[in-house]
């Protein structure tokens, strides 16, 4: 199974994500992550979805998306084009005999320390998914008590064909 990275970018009206989600449910699409926010314009949403299936799947994600009335662009972003990022909350229990490793462990990683308590921390992470994962896998001799991820954001490198929505919106 292959994985794309969709940049939509679509009108900021009430219920623009549940009828693009619902396409994904009626279909029987996958979606591995979605995140969305307002852009530059406050009328304009930016929606990343990372989705996963064959070849002709992802090219039918990307047609059935497109025809949404609500939606302006979508455009794949290719990964050797773009920068990916996530963000990850970790809440790890920790002595405070283990902490000093874990903390450097942290920083090795360019990750913050956002939260100290007596039993655990809270690690805060920006990074691809490949960094957050590798972070989590090196962790996993401690408890994980909660972690929270947003997904994959994402931008096309460069200055070149960009979509500007107070310009290209009707």
């Amino acid at each position: 199974m292959k994985k794309k990275v969709f940049q939509l970018l679509v009108e900021n009206t009430s219920g623009v994500l549940s009828r693009i989600s619902g396409l994904f449910s009626r279909r029987g699409y996958n979606i591995e992550s979605i995140t969305a926010g307002e852009t530059a314009d406050p009328n304009v949403t930016r929606i990343t979805i990372v989705a996963s299936g064959d070849d002709e799947i992802l090219d039918q994600i990307e047609k059935q998306v497109g025809k949404l009335v609500d939606v302006l662009d979508i455009r794949e972003l290719k990964r050797d084009q773009s920068v990916y990022r996530e963000l990850a909350l970790i809440k790890v229990k920790v002595s405070p005999e283990e902490r000093p490793n874990l903390i450097l462990l942290a920083d090795t990683f360019r990750a913050n320390v956002i939260d100290v308590s007596k039993e655990g921390l809270i690690i805060e992470m920006t990074g691809n998914s490949g960094k957050i994962n590798a972070f989590l896998n090196l962790i996993d001799a401690y408890e994980i008590l909660e972690l929270a991820r947003t997904g994959v954001a994402g931008l096309r490198r460069g200055t070149d064909d960009i979509i500007n929505p107070k310009v290209n919106v009707n």
